[in-house]
């Protein structure tokens, strides 16, 4: 029975039985030890609906830096079921678990196929309900999983409660919580009037808070047929005063006082024998055979009673020793498990122990792992038992981190690595082990401590000289050398981590100083930081840093990245045939890339080149590169340029389905800068749907992120969707000021990129605003830009343009060019529209109504398709006006009606993926895509694959 815990029973069966029903969802249980959160659990999962399974995982605090370790004991019953997960999935599970060889960068991965297994084991009855208990000591590979999973359960019938500890640092977002406190008083009366009413003195004689002498007493075994105490009204109003309602503490004060303290004949102990003071006072009364079983179950954590009982036996003690324990409640057998009744007795095992008695305790069951092959276990017993740096437990220890690497346990890998170098004697190998470390977790989410291994890697590497160093392989194979190149990789690192979530010219400016240490030994990985100071300045807008860096990178070994990179500093700096040469010749070797960096890169050559059709599609490209490779740790930075790319295709829905996906993303990664961008992306695809309140916030949501970080890319695109809103709403003037601002700003809060692909609209925005020398001078300026560019789209904007400024007959011809490219290449239906729009508009105001109502037409549909209300609106406007008396309001395309969850689905389907396929690349579980694929049919008005594929191809 659990006494005055209505209200957290209701939330908790809601959550169960709205997972059973289809619906399933979270619920984080936190509070103080003792208040009875795991009793809530163990309820929960003795009351569940008929035919839903559960599973079970509690934290234990000496495996909280073993990767994957409490997944592995929620998921061991049912690894059966792996094999039908997606083969991506399926691979990254099973390397997770131990079961095989993990695929590269499998953090995302692990997570989606882990989501897939529960939906799989819920689908096989009534559902699954997952008990996760002491969550605070769950090691943070598990636990970061879980957490994707909890976030992402909606369509699945699975239902997950987490327990935690209140005073955990755990971050635990997006997760509903439920506090849980002591009992109120009329609750923790009614539970110590029950409790004492099964009968009191279990430890009579015990637990009065008396010292005990130096040859404690052998503990007598409880008595069989206790006889019941009442508890007098104001002992009972005492005890709960001093326990403050805690369950916990009231149980134990129950079943251990006497029946003449209950009833008000014997005074009560002070302090009252509860909680740490009750557990201390127990072992400390253990006889000597009991404490080292006791040492060997708190250092070991897992429960192997076999293992604990090897492991004591090298400590003195034996099977007596642990019948003593278990007489004395601390610690509870079954079948070949043991458990510490209480979290609170491990931590007094921990404090009766001295040091060195820990450590002892630690070397043998080090010994005993080892024996049995557990060589993981065995690493983390070794390191807590050294004293002073130890080279070997050091090298066991970055083997470790290179196998929980291997499997996607970043975070865990980190903490191995860091402790490794802390038991390192070379300081070289200590400084390539923490910046081993950085990297892990950087990649585990944990940008914080990445930063702080990091500084500590730069100071060693600093100290250790350039001699080379020796010993063992960590993560990256051989240890390395403490000089030159070692500085330069930790300030590449360094550099990274700030073009992720911090400052970008800061960021350029460290990786530009890396590249010139190593510039004359090194010269591939100066190119390298060269390249990346180049992606930070193109970040920051500073046309001036780039034309730099592209002048310092000509003299280095020649490849695809050294022509980008010069090519593109020399268009910036003016010299279009130079630039234009080595970007075309880049460009061209871009066909034979297959990873998602080097066509990121050939896209920026593309944009350069005036080619935003071509750079579009190459971004599209590296998009399904990433998801192919399973590149998920960098997949939301891949998906910036994806959703650009699809926004500047025309296809705005897929654009925000894609940013929204990058957006969460981004925030699970902890890459803020990247948050922006998707932020920034989004704000421009509402300007074009006309929600003028999201444009707002989303473009400000942005902008307080990138200015501090001086990210003028995006500062630039969160402004550019503002003067889109102005132009679409018709507000002309407004949009032209806007325009220009992206003209005259500088680093960090402009980009030459934006400008130049913005200049159609500040030209259409000039021209209606009465700003024609403002128009001339954009379109001179587009003129330079466009010389290199050979895709009809960017010679048909280039038309549409002059035609803006040009007299009647010119410009009609000029429009009619402008279509015919337009049509040719098929591209964006967007600018098509806008185009003939501009068309239809010259023709009415040239007295030819009649043939100004066919464009106008066709641009109203358009623009009612993609969902551009604003322009729709005035298309609808100008038909009018040319004379057609009724213009029915076109309908929205159909895949406008898809959520963006939906609509990433529909795609992929589209593409001719499979469900699973379709999972493994959008994190999800099949079954998630077979529902969603269930509502998406009736959404589009169709019944198969082959419909969606024919309704879709168009998106492109």
């Amino acid at each position: 029975m659990l006494w005055g815990r209505a209200a957290e029973e209701a939330a908790v069966a809601e959550t169960v039985t709205s997972a059973a029903r289809g619906a399933g969802g979270a619920l984080l249980l936190r509070g103080g030890p003792g208040v009875g959160k795991s009793a809530l659990l163990e309820h929960a999962g003795a009351t569940v609906p008929r035919g839903m399974r559960v599973l079970r995982a509690a934290g234990a605090e000496p495996e909280q830096a073993m990767a994957f370790a409490a997944l592995h004991q929620l998921l061991l019953p049912v690894t059966g079921r792996l094999e039908s997960l997606p083969g991506p999935q399926r691979g990254a599970v099973r390397g997770a678990l131990g079961l095989s060889q993990a695929p590269s960068d499998a953090r995302f991965l692990v997570a989606a196929g882990v989501l897939s297994l529960l939906g799989e084991v819920a689908a096989d009855g009534g559902g699954l309900l997952c008990l996760l208990d002491d969550v605070q000591w769950f090691d943070r590979a598990s636990l970061d999983v879980l957490l994707f999973a909890a976030r992402r359960l909606a369509d699945d019938r699975v239902a997950m409660l987490f327990a935690m500890r209140a005073d955990s640092g755990a971050v635990v977002r997006d997760v509903p919580e439920l506090r849980i406190g002591d009992l109120d008083p009329e609750s923790a009366a009614a539970m110590l009037a029950e409790r004492a009413g099964r009968g009191s003195g279990r430890g009579a004689g015990r637990g009065s808070g008396r010292e005990s002498g130096p040859e404690p007493a052998p503990v007598p075994a409880p008595v069989a047929a206790p006889v019941a105490a009442p508890v007098a009204a104001p002992v009972r109003a005492r005890i709960v005063a001093l326990t403050g309602g805690n369950p916990l503490a009231l149980a134990e004060a129950a079943e251990l006082l006497t029946a003449d303290q209950l009833a008000g004949r014997a005074p009560l102990p002070d302090p009252l024998p509860v909680g740490p003071t009750l557990f201390g006072d127990q072992v400390a009364r253990l006889p000597g055979t009991a404490r080292p079983v006791l040492l060997a179950a708190a250092a070991e954590g897992r429960g192997d009673l076999d293992l604990v009982l090897r492991a004591a036996g090298r400590l003195g003690g034996d099977p007596a020793g642990l019948e003593a324990a278990e007489a004395a409640g601390l610690v509870e057998v079954a079948g070949a498990r043991l458990r510490l009744r209480h979290p609170l007795v491990r931590s007094a095992v921990y404090a009766a122990a001295s040091p060195s008695e820990r450590r002892r305790a630690h070397a043998s069951l080090a010994e005993e792992l080892s024996r049995a092959g557990d060589e993981d276990r065995s690493a983390w017993h070794r390191a807590a038992a050294a004293t002073g740096r130890d080279a070997e437990v050091a090298d066991a220890l970055a083997a470790l981190a290179g196998r929980a690497s291997e499997r996607g346990g970043y975070a865990d890998a980190a903490a191995a690595l860091a402790r490794s170098a802390d038991l390192t004697p070379d300081p070289a190998v200590r400084a390539r082990r923490l910046a081993d470390a950085a990297t892990a977790a950087w990649l585990g989410g944990r940008p914080g401590q990445a930063e702080s291994h990091l500084a500590e890697a730069r100071e060693l590497a600093g100290t250790a000289g350039t001699a080379g160093a020796t010993g063992a392989a960590g993560t990256t194979g051989a240890a390395g050398a403490a000089g030159p190149s070692l500085l330069a990789e930790l300030t590449r690192l360094r550099g990274r981590f700030e073009l992720n979530r911090g400052d970008a010219d800061e960021a350029r400016r460290l990786l530009q100083d890396g590249a010139e240490r190593v510039r004359a030994h090194d010269p591939a990985l100066a190119l390298g930081l060269l390249a990346d100071a180049s992606e930070a300045a193109g970040m920051v807008g500073d046309t001036a840093a780039i034309v730099d860096l592209g002048r310092r990178a000509e003299g280095l070994p020649e490849g695809f990245t050294r022509q980008v990179v010069a090519g593109i500093g020399a268009m910036l700096d003016g010299d279009a045939g130079r630039g234009g040469a080595l970007l075309r010749d880049a460009l061209r070797a871009a066909d034979g890339l297959d990873d998602a960096a080097g066509l990121l890169w050939a896209a920026a050559a593309a944009s350069h080149l005036g080619e935003a059709d071509a750079s579009a599609g190459l971004a599209v490209r590296a998009g399904r590169v990433a998801r192919h490779s399973g590149m998920a740790g960098q997949l939301p930075v891949v998906l910036e340029f994806v959703a650009t790319a699809e926004r500047f295709g025309g296809r705005f829905a897929l654009s925000a389905a894609v940013a929204d996906e990058g957006l969460a993303l981004a925030r699970e990664a902890g890459y803020t800068n990247s948050v922006a961008a998707h932020l920034a992306n989004l704000a421009a695809v509402a300007a074009v749907r006309g929600h003028e309140d999201d444009c707002a916030r989303l473009a400000r949501e942005a902008l307080e992120i990138a200015i501090p970080h001086r990210l003028g890319l995006r500062v630039s695109v969160a402004t550019y969707a503002l003067g889109l809103l102005d132009l679409g709403m018709g507000r002309f003037a407004a949009a032209h000021a806007r325009f220009e601002g992206l003209v005259t700003a500088g680093p960090g809060a402009g980009h030459p990129a934006s400008v130049w692909r913005s200049t159609p609209d500040r030209v259409e925005a000039a021209v209606a605003c009465g700003e024609t020398d403002a128009a001339r001078a954009a379109v001179t300026a587009y003129e330079r830009w466009s010389v290199h560019a050979q895709t009809a789209q960017s010679r048909a904007l280039l038309l549409r343009c002059r035609a803006l400024l040009e007299e009647e007959d010119k410009a009609l011809a000029l429009y009619e060019e402008a279509l015919r490219l337009h049509a040719a290449d098929g591209d964006s239906p967007f600018e098509t529209a806008r185009t003939r729009l501009l068309y239809g508009e010259r023709l009415r105001r040239t007295q030819r109504a009649g043939d100004a109502r066919s464009p106008l037409r066709a641009a109203e549909e358009a623009f009612a398709r993609l969902g551009a209300a604003p322009w729709a609106r005035r298309a609808r406007e100008e038909l009018r006006a040319a004379g057609e008396r009724a213009v029915p309001e076109a309908e929205p395309d159909a895949l406008n009606r898809l959520t963006p969850q939906e609509l990433r689905i529909a795609r992929l389907v589209a593409e001719g993926a499979a469900n699973r396929d379709v999972a493994a690349r959008l994190f999800l579980s099949p079954r998630t895509v077979e529902y969603h694929l269930y509502k998406i049919y009736p959404k589009l008005g169709i019944s198969s694959r082959t419909e969606l594929a024919r309704l879709v191809a168009p998106l492109g």
